[in-house]
């Protein structure tokens, strides 16, 4: 039997709602049809020169090592740990979501001491009961992550600066969600190793996971006694490509960095600022609808992400029922739990592109259709929150 191939891909048109990707914009898909040049074409080192400084404009940092990964956030968390832990060096861990325990797990695979606090899970970090969990010792990392993307948490970076210091230990955040989307200031917040991924708030398609690195960790990468255990991910190979020298590494994924180069370059057209207040805006939008409709968010106000939210499931409703209704009759995706909040949560992103007032309004009506719910105040509450 001769093989057939298959059509030609139509994929259908979603709005993204769900804990990423999110929406992208017609020009990012458009940056990334352009002609592709070598890696090491001049006009590619230009994009990447530019995509370098628009990064470090949004991180907020000066540092020098500061390039987007071949790969997906995941990759970015690898890189982290992989070029600063050496076999038996001791790290410690704050886990109050998924994210937090893959830390765990990447940095014991590195061949770390590992030692973890577990806060519970929607609720930011118990930084005395990490304090306790290290025990007066010494550490080389303290790892946190700064927007929990499984539980909507919204992690303060300045206790866990104080406590890397007592302990001697550079900080490492997990910014995947929170990059473009609220505050990062990597210098002003004193954070010495940061990774993110591009498809959240940076409405860029998933494969890039920008990292930056300190003058402080930049040195302990230096002062390794062993070689980085990932070839691929060494910086100290990695950064001659993004550096002066320009030298080979591996071919990098050019279209994509296109596609970076856009996304940033609307970043900061709109302005970090602007930005941020959008994604508090509509994220305060997207909660008082959800309240009207009489669904409760999970994480208490002060420590939600603009971005992300958790909404409990109401008792006896299948909520995966629920997503698929959206998905069906809206194109609307949103996500489920993950972990103990399996099955007792929903989880709506507002990130970047996906973050307007019109998917909030569309996203309420659907859910109060989807549960059956009488005439609502949700548009109305969710407006008047729009408009403070």
């Amino acid at each position: 039997m001769t093989f057939q191939p298959p059509a030609p891909l139509l994929p259908p048109q979603r709005i993204l709602m769900g804990p990423g990707p999110s929406d992208v914009p017609a020009s990012v898909l458009q940056a990334m049809a352009r002609p592709i040049v070598g890696h090491l074409d001049p006009f590619f080192l230009r994009v990447m020169d530019e995509s370098r400084d628009m990064l470090r404009e949004v991180l907020g940092t000066t540092n020098t090592l500061t390039f987007p990964m071949s790969g997906t956030g995941s990759a970015g968390m690898e890189t982290c740990i992989v070029n600063l832990v050496e076999p038996g060096d001791r790290v410690l861990v704050a886990v109050h979501g998924v994210f937090g325990g893959r830390m765990a797990e990447v940095a014991r695979r590195a061949g770390a001491e590992v030692v973890t606090s577990e806060s519970s899970w929607g609720r930011a970090v118990d930084v005395d009961a990490l304090r306790a969990a290290a025990g007066g010792e010494a550490f080389d990392l303290v790892c946190v992550v700064h927007a929990e993307t499984s539980t909507g948490v919204l992690q303060p970076l300045a206790p866990l600066r104080a406590l890397a210091d007592d302990l001697g230990a550079l900080l490492v955040v997990d910014a995947v969600t929170s990059l473009a989307g609220v505050a990062i200031n990597l210098d002003e917040q004193g954070v010495d190793a940061v990774y993110s991924g591009t498809q959240k708030c940076l409405s860029c398609p998933p494969g890039l996971a920008p990292v930056s690195f300190s003058p402080r960790a930049v040195e302990r990468l230096e002062r390794r006694k062993t070689p980085v255990q990932s070839w691929y991910l060494d910086l100290s190979l990695i950064a001659r490509y993004w550096g002066g020298e320009r030298a080979y590494h591996h071919t990098a994924p050019i279209q994509m960095i296109y596609a970076l180069h856009e996304s940033l370059r609307l970043v900061l057209t709109e302005g970090l600022a602007a930005r941020q207040a959008r994604h508090e805006r509509v994220g305060a939008a997207l909660c008082a609808g959800l309240q009207a409709l009489g669904l409760k968010p999970l994480v208490p106000p002060e420590e939600r992400l603009p971005m992300l939210t958790t909404v409990a499931v109401p008792d006896g409703v299948d909520e995966a029922a629920v997503r698929r209704k959206l998905l069906t009759t809206l194109n609307l995706e949103i996500g489920g739990g993950l972990g103990p909040m399996k099955g007792r949560a929903w989880r709506i992103g507002t990130m970047g592109s996906s973050a307007t007032i019109a998917n909030v309004l569309l996203c309420l009506e659907g859910l109060r259709a989807a549960l059956s719910l009488g005439a609502s105040d949700a548009a109305a509450a969710a407006l008047a929150a729009y408009a403070e």
